[in-house]
């Protein structure tokens, strides 16, 4: 089967056969637990890059706490532990013997260890220790690590057992500049995934039952991906002092008075590359933004004989030298010779599937006509797939290609995106027919059937009974509220909300 047929009647094994022939990951040794191959890491490090340095331009600090944490500080939480409760690894012993040449756990630990599924607690303790005085606020921290959490049903990058992410950590004197930190952040996220993943995202706040274990308040970025359903990809979450009161900590305010800290947390992970696939992927493999493409150009030299050789290498490496210079999408141009000895087709779909931006193939004749055979991932498989462009005129325009490439990928998305809204959709009775419908499949020119609704919601707990049973969730809370009256799409009650309902992974 084609990957063409499986993205419309198999979209999950579509998904594992992209990953796969795009040799971006796969699966470990270790159960549930995946290998990131150099192309899905270089993918990570180019997201970790660029929020790394919007983290440190609004002044936050990377730390780096255990990763084992005592289970008493979950246990101070009750919320918290009750929300990661199923999903905790333990360490119960400290080493192993050798019996009848069976190893077998010993000297079991004073007190068990939680393996890291978040750092909240532990960040806590130390903020408790940090800090004592209003002079000492605010704390700006952040942490690049892994956390492990047991997935029972484990698929790469979007739920494994462990993976990598950042958790910004923050502790404020006053309520207020917490909450602006929380929003901060995630218009952070927002910016990120829509100008340098070009994912489009709804923003908005998480209704109650969604809220992270402890937190206040829980605000989010929602991408749709191209079968309709909805991928969280990143949250934001105003803790209050509830995190503040279980660690102790405090601080003297300004009236000499003890007063709990108010604190903030906020998360992206590896699951960022599971949204990416599934939003700019296609039949013939993955497709990746040029800003965070590990490689933004691919020149593939085309040498027949060593008689070439010396001829098309010395032209690759002018070509080489007169990009370097360049700086599209505001970095350096990032750029592979692909000099393996490998059949010059082999070598063009390796990189078309793993969704290299633009691949170059310079052979003598190009030398000779001073050009380029210049491939767009993008426009594979169309008649402008393959141009002959000339040298300088490849050199001088790349920065602006690229951008093109950019803003394509995002405004194909986009109009996926805003195209498969559905707010026409007004009585429960509609609500559940439309979602009644197994064609989840949206077609790129975004006439799909089965994705979002915008819609009322009463927010009474009945309706939360009914979400269940349908299997729908609500994604968010969006912030540009309509204000209007209308029906709940659940219960058919009164309700002024308006939530994004959709099903989801």
């Amino acid at each position: 089967m084609t990957l063409k047929n499986l993205r419309k009647d198999n979209y999950p094994e579509w998904y594992q056969n992209v990953v796969s022939e795009s040799e971006m990951a796969e699966n470990s040794a270790s159960p549930g637990c995946m290998v990131i191959k150099s192309w899905g890491y270089g993918i990570w490090e180019r997201i970790r890059d660029i929020m790394d340095e919007k983290f440190k331009e609004t002044d936050h600090e990377n730390y780096y706490f255990p990763m084992f944490i005592p289970l008493s500080f979950f246990q101070k939480e009750a919320d918290h532990v009750e929300g990661f409760a199923k999903e905790m690894a333990i360490v119960t012993h400290s080493k192993l013997e050798n019996r009848d040449g069976k190893l077998t756990p010993s000297s079991p630990l004073e007190e068990p260890l939680i393996v890291r599924p978040t750092s909240e607690t532990i960040i806590a303790d130390s903020f408790s220790k940090w800090i004592k005085s209003y002079r000492d606020l605010p704390v700006l921290v952040n942490q690049w690590a892994n956390v492990v959490r047991w997935e029972m049903r484990p698929r790469l990058f979007l739920r494994t057992r462990e993976f990598l992410w950042q958790e910004g950590h923050t502790a404020h004197a006053i309520l207020k500049e917490a909450e602006e930190e929380t929003v901060k952040m995630l218009e952070v996220y927002r910016e990120v995934a829509e100008k340098y993943l070009a994912m489009p995202v709804l923003v908005g706040k998480k209704p109650e039952h969604e809220k992270f274990p402890g937190a206040v308040d829980t605000y989010c970025i929602e991408a749709m991906m191209q079968d309709g359903k909805a991928l969280q990809a990143g949250t934001s979450h105003f803790l209050g002092q509830n995190f503040a009161k279980s660690a102790n900590i405090t601080f003297v305010n300004k009236n000499n008075q003890p007063e709990y800290a108010y604190t903030t947390s906020w998360g992206v992970s590896t699951r960022l590359i599971g949204g990416l696939i599934m939003t700019h992927a296609d039949d013939e493999g993955m497709n990746v933004p040029p800003a965070i493409a590990p490689y933004q150009v691919v020149i593939l030299p085309l040498i027949k004989n060593e008689a070439d050789a010396q001829k098309i290498n010395e032209y690759v490496e002018k070509l080489r030298t007169a990009l370097k210079s360049k700086m599209p999408l505001g970095s350096k141009i990032r750029i592979k010779v692909d000099a393996r000895d490998k059949k010059p087709a082999d070598k063009f779909w390796e990189w078309s599937k793993k969704g290299a931006p633009i691949i170059v193939e310079v052979g003598l004749r190009d030398i000779e006509s001073n050009s380029l055979m210049v491939r767009e991932r993008l426009k594979i498989n169309t008649p402008a797939s393959k141009e002959a462009v000339g040298f300088d005129e490849f050199v001088n325009g790349i920065e602006a290609r690229l951008q093109n490439i950019q803003d394509e990928m995002f405004a194909k998305a986009k109009a996926r995106l805003e195209e498969n809204v559905r707010t026409d959709i007004t009585t429960p009775e509609e609500f559940k027919a439309y979602f009644a419908n197994s064609n989840e499949w949206i077609e790129d020119n975004c006439q799909g059937k089965v994705a979002f609704v915008r819609g009322k919601w009463c927010a009474e707990p009945e309706s939360e009974e009914i979400l269940k049973a349908m299997k729908i969730t609500i994604r968010c809370i969006p912030f540009d509220q309509s204000n209007t009256k209308g029906k709940c799409l659940l219960t058919g009650k009164d309700a002024t909300m308006d939530v994004i309902y959709a099903r989801s992974y």
